[in-house]
């Protein structure tokens, strides 16, 4: 069953690019005068885009960026083939759209590794496929002119059918996986087919630059949750709460929370099943009243900020959050699962329900103490919970 993680992700991709499109629109009359500084400043966004994007391994923006910069480049300035290129629009489009399917489908890497000879390769038998593939065009034509009816599906077959495909495929990529980069790629496929559509009343210097801008601001948002976002819990991390710390007041409630016996629960089921354990833990962490922020601080602990909020009101909330990681059944399968049908005609022996506790610590803020001290005492109340038996709230 496939998950539609990158809903939003892609929608907010698309409607971000094409709300830079119609500001730049709107702002015409600001923008005019400095058409000309733009013009020549887009070529080296462009290259300092591509540069960022392979210094933050972000490969595939860097390899799109590097061609926009040649396509710039070609309409812009007099090279050797911007000629050829003005001649063969139908083999720029469709090349375009499949090379945006291509750098969907692989995965980054170093932009100058073992890998980008490949994928030069690649990127020529598909400039070859399309040149071959429209050359036969006037065969098809042919064929088709001895029906008359027939004759108007001859672009649907050369143009239409392979964009819509294409565009479908990354459509699909973009909706089923949460990830900016192949949201970004899909708006780029909007934005190349507006381009040849004649969509758009913009220059090819202010859409390439605004381009050029989405890349950079795409790549900054990956790097933002590369450290401040942990991958398995999709929690903020140790790093994020440290940057809280220097935006809280002087009031606010500290909460250390550590997953009883999870080294035992590790040997006992293996680590994929604890993977799973704090996942489960960091969804109901999600879900903490009182306005709690969480965070993971490493490892089976949690950390939760209540700021500006009374002690009462931040106990109250860990306290119910306790008795719902508590209450919750966890269904364990075996590795070795059977077969759908067998599972169909027999009851599931392979399951088994297990039960996660947590034990929590709470310090709120006194007079004078840093943030430090404040964690240092969440955590000597953790060690109190601990003593207590497991499974309960102590400050």
């Amino acid at each position: 069953m496939y998950k539609f993680e990158g809903v939003k992700t892609t929608f907010s991709s698309l409607l971000g690019l094409i709300f830079c499109l119609l500001s730049a629109v709107h702002l015409e009359h600001y923008w005019q005068s400095y058409a000309t500084t733009i013009s020549h400043l887009t070529l080296p966004v462009l290259l300092f885009s591509a540069l960022f994007s392979a210094q933050f391994n972000r490969s595939r923006l860097a390899l799109t960026c590097l061609l926009w910069a040649l396509l710039f480049t070609s309409q812009s300035y007099s090279v050797p083939w911007s000629e050829w290129l003005d001649n063969k629009t139908s083999w720029l489009l469709l090349s375009g759209a499949l090379i945006l399917l291509f750098t969907s489908l692989t995965q980054d890497r170093a932009l100058l590794s073992r890998h980008s000879f490949s994928r030069l390769i690649i990127l020529s038998i598909i400039g070859l496929c399309v040149y071959y593939w429209l050359a036969y065009q006037g065969e098809l034509d042919a064929l088709l002119s001895e029906h008359t009816y027939t004759t108007l599906l001859s672009p649907y077959i050369t143009y239409h059918v392979p964009l819509f495909l294409i565009g479908c495929l990354l459509f699909w990529r973009s909706v089923t996986r949460k990830c900016l980069t192949l949201a970004t790629l899909f708006s780029s496929f909007v934005l190349w087919l507006a381009i040849h559509m004649n969509w758009l009343i913009l220059p090819l210097n202010i859409v390439v630059a605004i381009v050029a801008l989405v890349y950079l601001f795409t790549v900054s948002i990956d790097c933002y949750f590369l450290a401040f976002r942990d991958d398995l819990t999709a929690l903020p991390t140790r790093r994020a709460l440290n940057q809280l710390s220097l935006s809280l007041g002087r009031k606010y409630t500290v909460a250390m929370l550590d997953i009883d016996h999870f080294k035992k629960f590790n040997d006992t089921y293996g680590h994929d099943i604890g993977d799973q354990v704090l996942k489960l833990v960091a969804s109901k962490l999600n879900k903490v009243k009182g306005g709690g922020k969480v965070f993971r601080y490493g490892g089976e602990e949690f950390t939760v900020v209540f700021s500006g909020r009374s002690p009462d009101i931040a106990f109250n909330a860990l306290e119910q959050l306790r008795e719902d990681i508590a209450n919750y059944d966890m269904v364990i399968r075996q590795q070795q699962r059977q077969s759908k049908k067998s599972r169909q005609s027999s009851p599931p022996s392979d399951r088994k329900t297990v039960n996660v506790t947590v034990s929590i610590g709470v310090a709120t803020r006194q007079a004078k103490q840093t943030f430090e001290q404040v964690i240092k005492s969440a955590d000597e109340a953790l060690y109190r919970a601990k003593k207590k038996g497991r499974n309960n709230v102590s400050n």
